[in-house]
């Protein structure tokens, strides 16, 4: 089953992990400073588009992000 606490908890460590700051990784997205501050405090979460850029910038995979590389029990 997935779990949008965790997958909200993902996003964040992938964002925090980049080594960039947030205004740098919104201009890699294409995004606003304020969509990746909300993703980070897990208002929101991105679109499906920002989403797949983020896994490409950051160079994480969307199995991780989304939790297919979990075992179902």
């Amino acid at each position: 089953m997935v779990d949008i606490k965790i997958i909200q908890s993902r996003i964040v460590e992938t964002i925090k992990n980049s080594g960039m700051s947030q205004t740098k990784l919104a201009k890699e997205l294409n995004v606003s400073q304020s969509a990746v501050a909300h993703c980070v405090s897990k208002d929101i979460l991105p679109s499906l588009d920002t989403l797949a850029k983020l896994c490409i910038v950051c160079d994480v995979s969307p199995e991780y992000i989304l939790c297919f590389d979990e075992k179902e029990k």
